[in-house]
């Protein structure tokens, strides 16, 4: 069934959420309260990705890997890292029939408790030495869980923000939701950081690094009946009933707008591929080649991440001044110039590695802070709820999946310069995808 013909009487929300809608007719969802929840939802997600990415440097090579040499264990675990991505976009296409059929409600409890449990299951895991490969299995499990409770945690209050956004604020609103990202870093950095420089090594591998994981189903919790007050909100549901965000099947979606997925999954690559050559793939060169203390160095970054927050928000003034499209372009022409001093500055010793995170974290927020909206902007409104999913996925997959484990092989292999090679194909796609767009898609709301 086309989204054009979806009956208004189809049962796409649940009976629990129509409820809490009648609860709250007399509230209002303003822009304000749509961002916080928004921010919320994403720095508890981004908490979750990044508390298993820096145990996936400072921990697993040790934990899961002990058999093979430091660099072999890291691009192991850079390998598993990898998994969650592939996992994003199956979970998007099955989280959106249980959506259809159940409601969004249901779908988020779920996957938000799927994604917990198993950032939580983590933290109980034993190691290599304790149960051989079957560590290693297990741990793979769970990351296909949390990649796969991601690609069902779309909730679509990013788009009820943008459609909610007062005229000429539009690039203000939508790098709101990228403001995840740096806290959800700062935190994980933050706690990574203490247990760290806390206990003695052998401790901090033994249990140390186990309670940034159980921190983060917590936060799960609180996030998810923080985006439940969203959803059940009279406005939310009269956009549902609109089909402004009611869920598509994929067939459809792709039947209607293949090839605005496929642009909208390379516009933001240079973003995404950005994304992780300032997060997670410096500490692991650090911790391999550098004599930079990991402490400290966790320290910059997350000096780095409030660098990102103010480019971020910097992003938005540009987006409103010059228009999306504009300063989509711009920050991609600012990486490809990034792109060819970082392999100086990576390889210059601590102060160099520091500069790299500082001003990687400034280019990254400026270009990561439209990202979404570029995503988003190209669908329709009967198409954009699920449009937007599953574009954003795969451009994660694409873009950002894989670029630890290739970055780290190509610079231990080839040296760092093929880093900066890397980063440019990231700029390049994007600057491609723009030029392929029609004009007025990637502004549009």
């Amino acid at each position: 069934m086309s989204a054009e013909t979806y009956p208004l009487d189809q049962p796409n929300s649940s009976e629990m959420e129509r409820d809490a809608r009648s609860m709250h007719e007399d509230g209002e969802s303003d822009p304000g309260k749509i961002a916080l929840g928004v921010i919320i939802g994403r720095s508890s997600e981004f908490f979750d990705f990044f508390v298993y990415a820096i145990a996936s440097v400072l921990v697993f090579p040790h934990h899961f890997f002990p058999m093979y040499d430091q660099l072999t264990g890291l691009l192991l675990s850079f390998a598993v890292f990898s998994l969650a991505f592939l996992a994003r976009p199956v979970g998007t296409v099955v989280f959106a029939v249980i959506d259809r059929l159940y409601g969004r409600g249901t779908k988020l409890i779920i996957a938000l408790f799927i994604l917990g449990g198993s950032t939580a299951s983590m933290s109980f895991l034993p190691g290599y030495v304790e149960i051989g490969y079957w560590s290693v299995l297990l741990l793979i499990i769970f990351r296909l869980g949390q990649g796969f409770a991601l690609g069902g945690a779309w909730d679509g209050l990013a788009s009820l923000l943008a459609l909610n956004a007062p005229d000429g604020k539009r690039g203000w609103y939508a790098m709101m939701p990228q403001l995840g990202a740096p806290l959800g870093f700062i935190l994980a950095s933050g706690l990574f950081a203490f247990f760290y420089a806390s206990l003695q090594p052998e401790d901090f591998l033994e249990w140390g690094w186990r309670y940034p994981f159980f921190v983060a189903f917590a936060i799960n919790v609180v996030a998810l009946f923080a985006r439940l007050r969203l959803v059940a909100t009279s406005e939310f549901g009269d956009l549902l009933d609109q089909h402004e965000l009611a869920p598509v099947s994929t067939i459809d979606l792709l039947r209607t707008h293949g090839t605005d997925v496929l642009i909208g999954t390379f516009t933001p690559l240079a973003s995404f591929a950005m994304f992780h050559l300032v997060t997670v793939f410096p500490l692991s060169w650090v911790t391999l080649y550098s004599d930079h203390s990991v402490t400290s160095f966790l320290i910059v970054e997350m000096a780095g991440a409030l660098i990102a927050v103010g480019t971020i928000i910097l992003s938005g003034v540009l987006a409103d001044r010059i228009g999306r499209r504009g300063q989509l372009a711009l920050a991609a022409v600012i990486i490809a110039i990034f792109s060819l001093v970082a392999p100086f500055l990576i390889s210059s010793g601590p102060r160099g590695q520091d500069a790299f995170v500082l001003i990687g974290f400034a280019v990254l927020g400026l270009s990561f802070g439209q990202a979404a909206g570029a995503v988003s902007s190209r669908f329709g409104r009967v198409y954009r709820y699920s449009g937007a999913a599953l574009t954003s996925n795969l451009a994660w997959l694409i873009g950002a999946g894989f670029a630890p484990l290739v970055a780290l092989g190509l610079a231990s292999t080839f040296g760092v310069a093929y880093v900066g090679v890397y980063l440019l194909s990231g700029a390049l796609c994007t600057l491609g995808a723009l030029a392929l767009s029609r004009t007025g898609e990637v502004e549009a709301v």
